[in-house]
């Protein structure tokens, strides 16, 4: 006979319960208290994860943890705020045991300890379907300074942290393609779908460089639409432009059209920014000193839409413009 689990309270007081920050009352109520430093607003957000849509069955339940926090750490920082709480749900099927919770309450322990955050409270519930998890996630800023998807203006120029179509090319090596790829190369893609990188430490020290940011979660280019229709501008991307990693550019230079795929691939978790030109020396050094690649890509216009062009300023058509669900 099967010895039985710790059931959904014996989770909570093995697992998540070393995990509690100030304010969470050890876990021990339904609710948490939580106070804001004065002068200070709170940035709240909440991200999904679903088996089969985000992630893939047999990934770790360590990583997949933390590929749920740092998707919520990713919209903090695209606000320039610094991350303190998150709370935590999930449904979860009955073949998902005890283990499974401990490796993926191990892998909050580890990356909320990266990022200086303590988790607050959740829920948890069993189902008959896939897992899906949810995690909101409460950051600070100081008040009136939160950069917004709105604010960009004609003449801004547009960055991109970082590198552009890595976890899209590494969910398609995870499903069987590009088996020429050397391991090294094959395991960085792999590595960028799986556990992506939140920009928490550039988000807030572009407050006050950057008019409009966001972060890229559907796609360069679809992403970009959401800051051109609240900004009510237009913009354009120079394909040539866009930041490759070395993997991605060896897949690009045997498929041109691919490069087009990329900007459209989702996942990046990068931070997409307009800045005015007179910003270039402070971005520069703020590249230089988090020893992180932040790249010019394109520029905002007035109109509407967002066109991406080659080195000839030519519109190249895109496959789609990015993620949808429905």
């Amino acid at each position: 006979m099967k010895a039985p689990g710790l059931g959904e309270f014996g989770r909570i007081r093995e697992y998540f319960a070393p995990l509690a920050g100030l304010g969470s009352l050890d876990l021990t109520d339904d609710a948490a208290l939580l106070d804001c430093p004065p002068g200070y607003q709170l940035v709240i957000t909440v991200d999904q994860l679903v088996d089969g849509v985000h992630f893939l069955p047999d990934d770790s339940p360590d990583l997949v943890a933390r590929k749920l926090l740092r998707r919520n750490l990713s919209d903090l920082a695209a606000m320039g705020a610094t991350p303190r709480y998150y709370l935590v749900t999930s449904a979860l099927p009955k073949t998902r045991d005890d283990e499974w919770v401990r490796r993926f309450a191990a892998g909050l322990a580890e990356d909320q300890h990266r990022y200086g955050l303590a988790l607050l409270g959740g829920d948890s519930t069993s189902t008959p379907g896939p897992v899906s998890l949810t995690l909101t996630a409460i950051g600070h800023v100081a008040a009136g300074q939160e950069i917004r998807r709105k604010g960009a203006r004609a003449g801004d120029r547009l960055w991109v942290s970082g590198t552009i179509g890595d976890a899209f090319l590494g969910l398609k090596a995870l499903r069987g393609d590009y088996p020429e790829l050397a391991p090294e190369h094959r395991d960085a893609l792999v590595n960028r779908f799986r556990l992506p990188e939140p920009r928490c430490e550039l988000g807030p020290r572009l407050i006050g460089i950057a008019h409009a940011m966001i972060d890229v979660s559907d796609g360069l280019v679809a992403d970009l639409g959401h800051i051109c229709e609240t900004s009510r501008v237009a913009a354009s991307v120079e394909l040539p432009l866009v930041p490759l990693s070395a993997a991605a550019r060896q897949l690009v230079g045997r498929d041109t059209a691919l490069l087009a795929m990329l900007v459209a691939g989702g996942d990046d978790y990068e931070l997409l920014f307009a800045a005015p030109p007179e910003a270039d020396d402070e971005i520069a050094a703020l590249a230089r000193g988090l020893k992180l690649p932040i790249t010019r890509i394109g520029a905002v216009e007035a109109g509407a839409g967002v066109r991406v062009v080659d080195d000839k300023g030519r519109d190249v058509p895109l496959p789609n413009a990015g993620w949808r669900h429905f």
